[in-house]
Order: C-alpha cells, then sequence, then structure tokens
C-alpha cells in the first residue's frame, strides 16, 4: 500500500501554493514517492512527508473535480503532487544506476530503465514542480461507505504501452473508468498526458515556476 496521508504542516511552502488537505480534505492521499510503494523502491529525494502541496489555482479546481466525481460515488485519491526539482534528479541519478532494478517486475517489467526518459514516462525537466500536475486515481464508494480501488487497467506507475490513456489493450470496464476520469478532470481544466493515464495538468496563465523546497512537515 501507498503511504496514507493526513495534513502534516511545513514551515514553508512555494509561493502560492496551498496544501490540498486544507482545500479538499475529502480527496483521500497515498503519496507514493514519500514511501517505499514505487518505481525506485524507497522514499525520493525531497519526499520528507507525505503530502500533497499544489499551485492554489490548481488545488482549487482539482476540489472541484472532486465535488463532481462524489456525485457519482468515485473518490478521488492522488499519488503524486508537487514534485521538487531534487526529486528528478534523484530519479535521473537512479535511472544511470544500471544494478539497482529491485522493481522491475511491477513497474518496467519490458522496458530498460535507461530508455524511460526517452519514452516519455519520466522527464529530466518536469512540469510536476510546478505544482500544477497531479497524479491521480479513484475509488468506487457504495452505498455503506465502503470505499474500492477502481480498476483502471494497470496500476499508477506502470510504465507500460498499456497505461496509455486510449489503450485497448484492457478490459472494457477499465477504458470506461480511463475515460470517465479524463472527462472529469477535463471539465475543470485539467488536460491528461497521453502515456499515462493517471498525469494530469492544470493549465495556467503564464506558466509559473519550478522549485525545489523539499515536502515536510516541520
Amino acid at each position: 500500500m501507498g503511504l496514507l496521508c493526513g495534513a502534516p504542516y511545513a514551515a514553508e511552502l512555494p509561493p502560492g501554493f496551498v496544501r490540498l488537505a486544507d482545500v479538499a480534505p475529502q480527496i483521500g492521499q497515498e503519496m507514493r514517492y514519500a514511501g517505499v510503494d514505487n518505481f525506485v523502491g524507497r522514499p525520493v529525494d525531497g519526499y520528507e512527508a507525505g503530502d500533497c502541496w499544489l499551485l492554489e489555482a490548481a488545488a482549487q479546481a482539482l476540489a472541484e473535480v472532486a465535488v463532481d466525481a462524489a456525485k457519482m460515488r468515485w473518490r478521488l485519491v492522488v499519488y503524486d503532487c508537487y514534485r521538487p526539482e531534487r526529486a528528478v534528479a534523484d530519479f535521473v541519478a537512479w535511472s544511470r544506476d544500471a544494478k539497482r532494478q529491485e522493481r522491475k517486475t511491477e513497474y518496467y517489467p519490458d522496458i530498460d530503465k535507461a530508455d524511460l526518459f526517452n519514452l516519455g514516462f519520466i522527464a529530466t525537466r518536469s512540469q510536476d514542480s510546478k505544482g500544477t500536475t497531479v497524479d491521480i486515481g479513484a475509488e468506487a464508494i457504495s452505498a455503506s461507505g465502503k470505499a474500492t480501488k477502481l480498476d483502471f487497467g494497470t496500476p499508477f506507475d506502470m510504465f507500460a504501452p498499456r497505461s496509455a490513456t486510449a489503450s485497448t489493450d484492457i478490459k472494457p470496464a477499465a477504458q470506461k473508468a480511463r475515460t470517465t476520469l479524463v472527462e472529469l478532470m477535463a471539465g475543470h481544466g485539467f488536460d491528461n498526458y497521453r502515456k499515462e493515464w493517471w498525469h494530469f495538468t492544470y493549465a495556467v496563465e503564464p506558466a509559473p515556476p519550478s522549485f525545489d523546497l523539499p515536502i515536510t512537515n516541520d
């Protein structure tokens, strides 16, 4: 399981940022890079706490998505939000260490880790550092309040062709879940990255700068 998050507080956020828990506490948080349930198999540099930070406009828009999702008994769950630049550098260093292959079977079984950048699964310069991008999934909520993870065809961060949003190499129900998620997010200004069904960016003009402040609750 990912790292389940409450609302830890940090001494400093990047300018214009908010904690998602303060804006939309109904959205679940499983901040994968703050724990070991991720493709590198350890906490990533810059994730000292598992807390979703976003630019305020993106957080407010995501809160509106959550309202629409609740009408269809969905609960949004974020896996990553703002990503410090040092985390991106950590991914680059990891990709160049051929000895570190602990999570290959789960996350990139058919791909050489050195090719993850060329194939567009990881970027050397990431929009995630601007606070406008989220990695997100959802749960179905029953009438009794029980939450069940929705099947989107592949897990979060599975680096494979089947993770492409429009892939037909998955069950029809999973295709429908992806289409529904894209429609929900698009309705409030989030654009999907076609190679990853979970990856969405909120359009902000002018484009905000990137930041490297670590995510901390000190």
